[in-house]
């Protein structure tokens, strides 16, 4: 059964809002505290897939990188998208959920994403950007928007109706 145009909305708003306001808040704080450009932002994503080689790559490994990032944000989104198929609390209380859920795609990229990657980052950098782009960040600008996206698109009469029968 294909997706209804509810999960679509649900997911792409989810997964819009999250990718920019983590790209965004990731140029800002490593820019001002490290003067890094945003190119070398979206390389550092496109070096997760490619490794070392994305800082030498110029505009094909920031465009990889923007694609690669936005495409992680999509599947983050589908990924609450559906468990709030199956838990209705995601809907009923998505700011809290939205922000635990936040810490959850902080601590999987981190954790287990990253360092398997082919940077193998482990462990996680800890300074100022890093804080501010990591746990904290992802708490706002992650979880929330795809939570109360989420919360706004895909709880419709279908959803509810998919809910009560669980």
């Amino acid at each position: 059964m294909p997706p209804s145009p509810s999960a679509f909305r649900a997911i792409f708003w989810g997964g819009f809002l999250c990718g920019i306001f983590d790209i965004t808040q990731a140029c800002l704080a490593w820019g001002i505290q490290f003067h890094t450009p945003p190119s070398r932002i979206f390389q550092s994503v496109a070096s997760g897939l490619i490794g070392r080689s994305a800082f030498q790559g110029g505009i094909k490994t920031v465009l990889l990188g923007g694609v690669l990032h936005f495409l992680i944000a999509f599947v983050w989104a589908t990924v609450y998208y559906i468990a709030s198929r199956k838990m209705p609390v995601l809907l009923a209380r998505p700011v809290i959920c939205g922000l635990l859920y936040g810490e959850l795609v902080w601590l999987v990229m981190n954790c287990v994403v990253i360092p398997l990657s082919a940077i193998h980052g482990w462990p996680p950098q800890w300074n100022t950007a890093a804080i501010i782009t990591g746990p904290i960040g992802h708490l706002f600008l992650v979880g929330l928007p795809i939570a109360l996206a989420v919360r706004r698109y895909g709880d419709t009469e279908e959803g509810k109706n998919q809910l009560a029968a669980n």
